[in-house]
């Protein structure tokens, strides 16, 4: 189906990447928080299970498959975006409504049975339903801004003039985000510079926006600003500081709140590791284990969290995070400081 779609409307540009549709960011945050309450909800329910006299398939096994449905959201969207087809994004936006119907059925049936806000399965019910809904909007969103149904006149796109470019090889700004965290994309020019040299030709040429020309323009453009808003006061003098802020600000706000977000994951090792230790201590003290009772399936947020393997779990996903929130800082912040510099 997508194989069809890219060979009806196949966009016609030299490297193999993509055209981003209307909250292609905030699509890919999404599905990724979606994925980890997915992780969350299967382990409430191999752990809720593991506390039974008897197997209870039906804790755990639904999430699962949520899990893989998800997954195969995003690979099937990468196809479409790949492909400049967004008609077939109308099956994915099929999807989202289901599954939104669907868990908000399971979360008024909880409201019905009475079940606490405190117990985990009613809190990961409640985000999933947030979570569908926003990529509900988020499709829709999408449907609005290129008008490719129920509009006469469809918005046409086309790619951006370095990807046209057959010398420019530097696709940061243009690969998905997965690609742009994990760097996925530069894997052809490691490739090639294992087997042989790198020389200038396979580097390529630098894109519009990283040339010096164009933060020159840009800087010198917010400076311009800075003399508009000085004109009447005699005493006063553009600022070159508040020209460079004005031109430059955003990426160095965006690189720190990477670094304060990596700072703040930090912690989860010391947390975590002291309550897999913690655990380990408890289980040895109390050897006769209760069995759970079936009628009340249910798990607080404390007992799971008291889990040492749901532990080990979260702490191999946060060091993950960590280290890609850190990795993204150093890479804002050099980018920024060579445009910085060439604007200068």
């Amino acid at each position: 189906f997508p194989g069809w779609g890219s060979q009806s409307s196949k966009v016609q540009i030299h490297h193999n990447t993509w055209l981003h549709f209307p909250g292609h960011n905030l699509r890919w945050i999404l599905t990724f928080t979606l994925l980890f309450v997915h992780v969350c909800e299967i382990a409430e329910g191999i752990v809720s299970d593991t506390q039974m006299k008897s197997r209870h398939l039906h804790l755990f096994l639904p999430a699962i498959i949520g899990f893989v449905a998800a997954t195969v959201s995003i690979v099937y969207y990468h196809n479409i975006e790949t492909s400049n087809f967004p008609k077939l994004l109308l099956a994915l936006f099929l999807y989202w409504i289901m599954a939104f119907v669907t868990k908000t059925i399971k979360l008024v049936r909880y409201c019905q049975d009475g079940v606490p806000f405190s117990q985990l399965r009613f809190c990961i019910t409640g985000i999933m339903v947030i979570l569908y809904g926003l990529l509900m909007a988020v499709e829709i969103n999408v449907i609005r801004v290129r008008k490719y149904v129920f509009f006469m006149n469809p918005q046409k796109v086309k790619p951006p003039e370095d990807l046209q470019d057959l010398g420019v090889r530097f696709l940061q700004p243009f690969v998905n985000l997965l690609s742009k965290a994990t760097y996925w994309w530069m894997n052809t020019l490691i490739i090639s510079a294992h087997k042989k040299p790198v020389d200038l030709k396979a580097i390529g040429k630098l894109p519009i926006a990283m040339r010096a020309l164009t933060n020159y323009v840009c800087l010198k453009e917010a400076y311009e600003e800075q003399k508009k808003k000085v004109a009447d006061q005699p005493n006063r003098s553009p600022s070159i500081w508040l020209a460079m802020y004005s031109a430059f600000g955003r990426p160095i706000l965006l690189s720190s709140t990477f670094r304060y977000l990596a700072d703040l994951l930090g912690f989860a090792g010391p947390l975590c590791i002291s309550g897999i230790v913690q655990g380990f201590q408890d289980t040895t003290n109390n050897t006769n284990a209760t069995e759970k009772d079936p009628s009340n399936s249910y798990l607080s947020s404390e007992e799971f969290l008291r889990n040492v393997y749901v532990l080990a779990v979260l702490l191999f996903l946060a060091l993950i995070l960590q280290r890609t929130f850190l990795q993204a800082s150093y890479y804002v912040t050099t980018e920024t400081g060579i445009n910085l510099r060439g604007a200068l």
